[in-house]
């Protein structure tokens, strides 16, 4: 399988962990104890407790589970070898994290994002700005296969479109997603696309023309909400524009030419280089249209009055790594005109490792799988199973902490279910996609939901309300079986 999103390693191969010792009810304790235990910690802390106190009550759940584990015969080894599998699993994720920081800092500095700000201002108005951004981004990510790239490269671009704009950041934010996910759970070219129909045990394009049948529906009612929404949007930035591209154009040099590197970063994508690399062509090519169209304003992050080795080197290095700054006397473009560089990605990166740490005890003391089996216990009609399947990958999301875990365990859990119904096996790896894949996003503590809210620096919580097409999917899967509409039998053979 080749993928182009750039997430963790797919664990497609690895075993779920069954304990026949573990009863229901000592597999929901580390949930119910993390659930009760985050709530507080948001209440407390709201937006800060990102800032590690969340990340900490992960470990504090991690911590439960693993003396549940300890009263049913599971050694410490076995739960840290678990913790190392999921956190290897989250590697390159991790190092990506970092490589788009870097590639935020010297696209702003280059002038790429805040060029792209500049057209987008003059073509994008608050009216149509949120239905754009769905439409955009599920056009960028069915090209490239992937809800990650898509949002660091014209995600990071459109919210600064929306922040000059006046638009909620969270609307905005949700938009963003709900146009990525699209592209996420349809291309051909994105990893969960092929997991699900392997889970499954269908084939890639017929899981494709199956998910159709719930994902356009979907889709048009999202683009239709943020249409009502961008009609009744209530703004404070549209009277400025004018002084808001006035100040951009006294501040950097603004060029066309500068969309080559977004686009070459796209191509790389599409051609199946490995995202890793075509993220640091990116940052480096960042850094190459920094000296040759903005040489003043990397002297000036470089502690220097002109470019030359030093200043470009320092200059270049700071918006790599640190937070750095366009100078700017306009008020407005301050905000936009920052960036943390890889430094800003640490706080997320602390978050999934955690995360990895409390869904690798979970998968070790046999948790995850009993809450599956148990769900499916619960339902014997074919909307139970579907609404089953659909609880169980919800619940993955919010324990084990990882997209892939919330198709894989269910998918392999429930493919013989499907079969015993008399149900083909697309009617599994288009539920599995229409809540195991898009809801990821939704959850704080999820690589996915990390990923996203560091990228676009808005919390999880203030953008997943307004991530329509994410948290619709599940429920229009469910009407789908409620009402037995494109249900597909199992062909019989004679």
């Amino acid at each position: 399988m080749q993928s182009q999103d750039i997430k963790p390693q797919v664990p497609q191969d690895n075993p779920i962990v069954e304990n026949k010792e573990l009863s229901i009810w000592e597999a929901l304790i580390p949930v119910l104890a993390l659930v009760m235990m985050l709530a507080y910690n948001v209440y407390l802390y709201g937006g800060d407790a990102l800032n590690g106190s969340n990340q900490f009550i992960l470990l504090l759940g991690g911590a439960v589970a693993a003396i549940v584990g300890f009263f049913n015969k599971v050694t410490f080894g076995q739960m840290i070898e678990e913790v190392s599998e999921n956190i290897k699993s989250t590697a390159g994720a991790l190092l990506i994290l970092l490589m788009v920081g870097a590639l935020a800092g010297t696209w702003l500095i280059s002038g790429i994002i805040p060029t792209m700000i500049y057209y987008g201002l003059q073509v994008l108005n608050p009216t149509i700005f949120l239905a754009a951004c769905v439409i955009i981004c599920a056009i960028i990510s069915v090209a490239t296969g992937s809800s990650w790239t898509t949002s660091a490269t014209v995600g990071i671009a459109l919210i600064g479109i929306a922040n000059a704009l006046g638009v909620h950041l969270g609307m905005a934010a949700g938009a963003i997603l709900s146009g990525a996910y699209f592209g996420d759970k349809i291309s051909p070219l994105s990893d969960t696309t092929n997991l699900a129909p392997a889970m499954a045990g269908t084939d890639l394009f017929t899981h494709i023309r199956y998910m159709l049948y719930t994902t356009m529906p979907t889709l048009i009612v999202t683009i239709i909400v943020f249409i009502v929404l961008g009609l009744n949007i209530e703004t404070h930035g549209t009277a400025d524009t004018e002084s808001i591209l006035t100040a951009l154009k006294s501040s950097i040099n603004v060029s066309p030419w500068l969309f080559a590197v977004p686009l070459l970063v796209i191509v790389l994508i599409i051609k199946k280089t490995p995202p890793l690399v075509a993220l640091l062509a990116g940052t480096l090519l960042g850094g190459l249209a920094a000296l040759i169209f903005q040489p003043h304003v990397v002297a000036s992050i470089g502690g220097g009055t002109s470019l030359n080795f030093t200043t470009g080197y320092k200059g270049l290095m700071d918006a790599i790594t640190v937070d750095t700054e366009i100078p700017t006397d306009n008020e407005a473009l301050k905000g936009l005109f920052a960036s943390g560089g890889m430094a800003s990605m640490l706080g997320t990166v602390w978050l999934i490792l955690c995360a990895m740490v409390f869904g690798g005890i979970m998968d070790a003391i046999g948790a995850l799988a009993t809450i599956s089996k148990a769900l499916l216990k619960l339902f014997h009609t074919t909307f139970g199973l579907f609404a089953s399947t659909v609880a169980s990958c919800l619940a993955l999301n919010l324990t084990a902490s990882d997209q892939y875990l919330a198709i894989v365990v269910p998918g392999k859990m429930y493919a013989q279910a499907y079969k015993d119904k008399g149900l083909a096996p697309e009617n599994l790896s288009r539920t599995l996609e229409d809540s195991g894949t898009v809801t990821s996003v939704l959850v704080p503590w999820n690589t996915c939901g990390a990923y996203h809210s560091g990228v676009l620096g808005v919390d999880t919580l203030h953008y997943a309300g307004y991530a329509i097409f994410n948290w619709l999917s599940p429920f229009m899967t469910l009407i789908f079986a409620a009402f037995r509409i494109k249900i597909r039998q199992l062909a019989t053979t004679k």
